[in-house]
């Protein structure tokens, strides 16, 4: 059974101190090929397209393009803050190994 990702409130919270959706822009969540482990996250602000799922909190959005979607089923997108940079970070069980970047994973 495919669940959607969920997001957490520090993600939500992060773009709205950014002002993503004053931009009139969401979080794009994507899974492409490439990377060293098979696939890899595309994390961008971008423009909602009609297909994307649509995840909201805080004002805010985080958009799933319906490809991606089967790749990122129960993920959690969140915002880690740590000693070597700020930045999203995807939670994925589904994947079976990544890279030390974290961007990279495989299925």
């Amino acid at each position: 059974m495919q669940l959607p990702p969920k997001v957490t409130e520090r993600a939500f919270e992060r773009l709205a101190e950014i002002g993503a959706a004053t931009q009139g822009k969401a979080l794009r969540v994507a899974v492409e090929g490439g990377g060293c482990s098979g696939f890899q996250y595309e994390i961008a602000l971008d423009d909602p397209a009609e297909d994307d799922l649509v995840l909201e909190g805080q004002g805010e959005k985080v958009v799933v393009d319906s490809v991606s979607l089967p790749f990122l089923s129960n993920a959690t997108i969140d915002f880690s803050e740590e000693l070597i940079g700020a930045r999203f970070v995807i939670e994925n069980p589904n994947a079976t190994s990544s890279c030390g970047c974290g961007t990279s994973f495989s299925m």
